[in-house]
């Protein structure tokens, strides 16, 4: 099998991203032994204040020590099955991530497969967390942890498809909440938020409202995208019509006013495009097609790489495109209104991305 490799790619100048300026990156190897690299998080696991790197490995859960990058696993062979995704994140304000897991991966069986597991940390993080494993759907496929208010986050975790689902026909995917009990090995509640879907692929947490305590989740699916948003224990709905389908989803700010949503479309898809918000910043318009020479996009992050209170745009696919090329970039844009944007490779043609 193909040996992959985790790797960050730093960014060797300061300037700003605008006009002819081009940003520069260069590779860092963190680890060249890895098996298949499903998932990766970044968090300060040991509490030092510094951020480490999380990676969901075939058989092993394993987290990076910041500077040094120093390996540690954590938990190894959960299932007969790969691991497929990972969720890290500081949810009890000790400065120390809390960490899920979603394993027994096997989009083909839509009845057995899956598994998601909570890790409890022992006092020393460097060693095995044990395991607990938590009701759940088949297909797993990704989770995040969502604020939904001060001191209370729920793990939200989405399949891939709906559980006896069959060519995307059947039932609905089932995204579910779940909330951790002061003991972990205690039952967890969990909530159905969303079960419209039949074939979904991403969910980010956002501050689409930024009134609003509660974090947002967008959600994305070969059928649409949608924005879910929770208040008063309740979770509600608001569907993005223009988007009529996507496998990847992430919101971002051209300023610290001006929203925007960006997507590869279709579901492993071969565009990746930018919706901002309208004039009520509650929904979005303006659809812009910044790139649509990628194929099996599988992966975007957005991020203010250069302090200047604007994100960009960091894509990548898998598949060679029409230049028989596969890899990483990142957009600007180089005007307020978000209507010119540039790209630079990141990685190019150096490895086949997902997210």
């Amino acid at each position: 099998m193909m040996r992959l490799m985790i790797a960050v790619c730093l960014c060797s100048t300061s300037i700003c991203f605008a006009d002819d300026a081009t940003p520069n990156f260069k590779p860092q190897t963190i680890d060249s032994t890895v098996e298949i690299g499903y998932g990766t998080a970044i968090g300060d696991v040991d509490g030092d204040g510094k951020p480490d790197i999380l990676l969901a490995d075939k058989k092993e859960i394993a987290w990076y020590q910041n500077p040094t990058w120093k390996r540690y696993v954590i938990a190894e062979n959960l299932t007969e099955r790969d691991n497929v995704c990972i969720a890290a994140r500081d949810i009890d304000g000790d400065g120390k991530v809390e960490v899920a897991v979603g394993a027994q991966w096997n989009p083909g069986d839509t009845l057995n497969s899956g598994a998601v597991f909570y890790l409890d940390p022992p006092a020393d993080r460097t060693q095995l967390w044990k395991a607990i494993p938590l009701p759940h759907q088949p297909v797993i496929h990704r989770m995040r942890w969502v604020k939904l208010a001060d001191n209370n986050f729920a793990l939200i975790v989405s399949p891939l498809h709906g559980k006896g689902n069959r060519q995307g026909e059947g039932a609905g995917v089932k995204l579910i909440a779940y909330e951790k009990p002061a003991n972990p090995h205690d039952q967890w509640k969990q909530t159905v938020i969303e079960d419209t879907l039949h074939v979904t692929h991403n969910l980010d947490p956002a501050q689409w409202n930024p009134e609003t305590t509660a974090e947002e989740i967008l959600y994305a699916g070969r059928e649409g995208a949608m924005l879910l948003s929770y208040a008063d224990g309740q979770w509600q709905k608001t569907k993005f019509p223009l988007i009529e389908g996507s496998g990847e989803i992430r919101m971002g700010r051209l300023n610290p006013t001006s929203r925007f949503i960006t997507t590869i479309e279709p579901l492993h898809g071969d565009k990746l495009v930018l919706y901002q918000s309208d004039d009520s910043n509650k929904g979005i318009s303006k659809r812009q097609i910044l790139d649509d020479n990628i194929k099996a996009g599988h992966a975007i992050a957005t991020a203010d790489l250069f302090g200047d209170a604007r994100e960009e745009i960091v894509a990548g696919w898998r598949t060679p495109n029409k230049d028989n090329q596969v890899g990483v970039k990142v957009y600007w844009t180089t005007d307020d209104a978000g209507k010119v944007w540039k790209s630079a490779w990141v990685d190019e043609n150096g490895m086949a991305c997902e997210d």
